[in-house]
């Protein structure tokens, strides 16, 4: 399977979303409360130790950061800010909330949003306040269930159903996956899905 993936390249970083690039092409986006492992999840997808930076300090990410995929950048990895990191001051957990909200709502070449979630803790208010952002205008959504290693496979299938069950109960339609950054389980079939959805998105061969 041809990873394109691997050949990702930091782009820029915006505090705005005036300052991102023009809006056309194909964007997958990535979001989740920080420390549910979004860098971790990233960095396992394209095959890179570093290409979101994994910080020992959640909420790092500051920015909405631009990854564009070969051959032309007409293609693009989304890096939203982590959300719900306590220590941040309200007026900048307050920025970070607007740019993430008119991001998911404005951006017309959004495909679709990867939802970054720990398999322990899935569904927080926090995580429902993010998708009530994308009821506007629906889009593809996929939830990854990160940390699996840490669960048994029991405990992993029961989150994974009763996630689905609290989607479904918010009209979402969504597909839904476990995953685990460490043991590189899933990153395969979330690399397949992604890919489906570049192929399929309008204007794109």
């Amino acid at each position: 399977m041809h990873n394109p993936f691997r050949e990702a390249e930091f782009l820029l970083g915006a505090a705005r979303v005036a300052q991102l690039p023009p809006d056309s092409g194909a964007e997958i986006a990535f979001a989740g409360r920080s420390n549910a492992g979004k860098s971790s999840a990233m960095n396992a997808l394209c095959g890179r130790r570093a290409l979101a930076r994994v910080s020992r300090t959640p909420g790092r990410t500051q920015e909405i950061n631009v990854f564009r995929l070969p051959p032309d950048g007409q293609q693009r990895l989304i890096d939203l800010p982590g959300y719900g990191y306590a220590r941040v001051p309200p007026a900048q957990r307050a920025h970070w909330d607007r740019l993430i909200g008119q991001y998911l709502r404005e951006r017309q070449s959004l495909v679709g949003l990867v939802l970054i979630m720990d398999i322990r803790r899935p569904m927080t208010d926090l995580d429902r306040n993010l998708l009530q952002w994308l009821a506007p205008q629906p889009r593809l959504l996929h939830v990854v269930l990160t940390k699996a290693d840490k669960v048994s496979r029991n405990e992993a299938s029961r989150q994974l159903l009763l996630t689905r069950r609290k989607l479904e109960e918010m009209g979402l339609n969504a597909t839904l996956q476990t995953f685990s950054a460490l043991k590189r389980e899933g990153v395969e079939d979330l690399q397949g899905l992604l890919l489906e959805w570049l192929d399929r998105a309008p204007g794109e061969d």
